[in-house]
C-alpha cells in the first residue's frame, strides 16, 4: 500500500544552532527523503540552513521566507517550521535563478534540471504518478511568465505552490529567500517533482461563490498589470459603480472593497480567484496578475471564511485524498490580512487542526495548475492507498 507520510516540528527559538537543535530533537527518529523549511524573515536563514542540514546530513530540502508558519496549532508568527516527508516517494528538485530579468528561462531550467534528477523527459510528466511543487521569490513579480518556462514542455503538468514571503507590509522593504539543499538564494525559483504511486491531490480552497455578474475589462496596461477601462467606463469607478460603494473603499482589505467581492476567471466549473489589489490616483486599477484586454471576469462574493475553510479540510481533503496525511500548505497572507481586520485570525487559525498532518507559510500570491492566483489556499496532499 503505497504511502506518503510527514511529520512535523515548531520552534520559536532564535538562535539557529537552539532552533535546529529544537526543530530536529521534535522530528525523533523519522529517516526523511524531504525536508521542507519555512521560517521567519527575520531568521538568519543561511545559519539555520547549515545548522539543520549538519544534524540531518545528505537529506534533501526545500524551504524559504514566510509571512507567518503554519502548522495543525494553527498560523505563526516569528516561528521557524519544519517538516519531514518519508514514505514511498522520489524527489527530483530544481533551481532556476535570475528569476526577475529571465523568468521563463528561469522555469525551464528549474523544470529540466528536477526531471533530470528523477531520470524523466519533461514532455512525460503529465501523469497521476507526477505532480511539482513551484515556490518562487514572489517579490520579482514574475509567476505568470514563471510558469510559462514550466509548463513550456508539458501544459498538463500539476503544479501547485505559492511566493516565498515576508512579514513586513512596506513594498519598498519585501524581500525573501529560498532554500534549496545548502543554497539560499533570492531572485529564484524552486521546482520541486514528485514521483509517487500513493494517493495525491493538488487542491485549492478560497471563501467566495459566484454571482453570475461579469464585467469586462475593455482597456488594460500589460506592461504594468492595469485595467484603465471596464466596460467601456473608468475601471475603479465602474468597479466601485458595481459593488455600490466609493471609489476609496475599493482597496484590498477594505471590509467592503476588492476582498468582500474580487473577480475570478472561471474555468469550466472552477473559479480562479484574480482579485483587483487598488485602485490608483488615474483612476485605473492595479491588478496582482496579468491581464487581457476584453477578458470577461465575475464578480465572486465572500462566503463564511471559517466556515468554509473548515468545510475544506474536514470534507474535501478526505473526498479528494484517500486517507490523507500529509499536506504542505500555501496560505494568501491576503486572506491573513482580512482576518485580521475582523479580528479573525484565532478562528481562521483553528482551523487548521482539522487538516492532515501539515507545514505551510502565508505567502504573496499563490500557484495552481499553471495560474497565478489569490486570495487562495493551495495545496498539496499525500495519502495512503487502502
Amino acid at each position: 500500500m503505497p504511502s506518503v507520510q510527514l511529520v512535523t516540528a515548531r520552534t520559536g527559538k532564535a538562535g539557529a544552532e537552539e532552533a535546529a537543535e529544537d526543530l530536529c530533537q521534535q522530528l525523533g527518529s523519522v529517516s526523511p527523503k524531504l525536508l521542507t523549511l519555512f521560517a521567519s524573515r527575520d531568521r538568519d536563514h543561511a545559519a539555520l540552513n547549515r545548522a539543520v542540514r549538519a544534524r540531518l546530513p545528505g537529506v534533501r530540502l526545500i524551504g524559504s521566507t514566510t509571512g507567518g508558519e503554519i502548522d495543525r496549532e494553527g498560523i505563526h508568527r516569528g516561528t521557524a517550521v519544519l517538516g519531514a516527508l518519508s514514505g514511498d516517494l522520489e524527489v527530483g528538485i530544481g533551481l532556476g535563478k535570475n528569476l526577475a530579468q529571465s523568468p521563463v528561462e528561469a522555469g525551464e531550467t528549474a523544470i529540466t534540471r528536477a526531471c533530470e534528477e528523477l531520470g524523466v523527459r519533461a514532455d512525460a510528466i503529465a501523469t497521476k504518478r507526477y505532480v511539482a511543487l513551484v515556490i518562487d521569490d514572489a517579490f520579482r513579480y514574475k509567476k505568470e511568465e514563471l510558469l510559462l518556462g514550466v509548463m513550456a514542455k508539458n501544459q498538463g503538468l500539476v503544479a501547485v505552490g505559492g511566493g516565498a514571503s515576508d512579514h513586513e507590509t512596506d513594498p519598498s522593504k519585501q524581500s525573501s529567500l529560498l532554500h534549496v539543499d545548502g543554497e539560499v538564494v533570492t531572485d529564484a525559483a524552486i521546482v520541486t517533482l514528485f514521483k509517487t504511486d500513493a494517493p495525491w491531490g493538488a487542491l485549492r480552497s478560497h471563501w467566495y461563490h459566484p454571482t453570475g455578474r461579469t464585467l469586462r475589462l475593455t482597456k488594460v496596461d500589460v506592461a504594468t498589470n492595469r485595467a484603465i477601462e471596464i466596460d467601456g467606463k473608468p475601471a475603479a469607478k465602474r468597479y466601485a459603480e458595481m459593488l455600490g460603494v466609493g471609489v476609496g473603499d475599493l482597496e484590498f482589505g477594505r471590509p467592503n472593497g476588492f476582498a468582500v467581492m474580487p473577480t475570478a476567471l472561471r474555468v469550466g466549473r472552477e473559479y480562479f480567484i484574480r482579485a483587483p489589489w487598488k485602485p490608483l490616483d488615474d483612476g485605473s486599477i492595479l491588478f496582482a496578475n496579468m491581464l487581457e484586454e476584453g477578458c470577461e471576469l465575475e464578480l465572486v462574493k465572500m462566503g463564511d471564511p471559517v466556515g468554509d475553510t473548515k468545510r475544506f479540510f474536514e470534507t474535501e481533503v478526505p473526498h479528494r485524498v484517500t486517507n490523507a496525511q500529509a499536506a504542505i500548505l500555501f496560505h494568501c497572507s491576503g486572506r491573513y490580512w482580512y482576518a485580521q481586520g475582523t479580528d479573525a485570525v484565532g478562528a481562521l487559525s483553528r482551523t487548521f487542526a482539522a487538516a492532515p498532518p501539515c507545514v505551510g507559510l502565508n505567502v504573496h500570491f499563490e500557484i495552481y495548475c499553471g495560474f497565478h492566483i489569490n486570495t487562495t489556499l493551495t495545496s498539496l496532499v499525500f495519502g495512503r492507498s487502502e
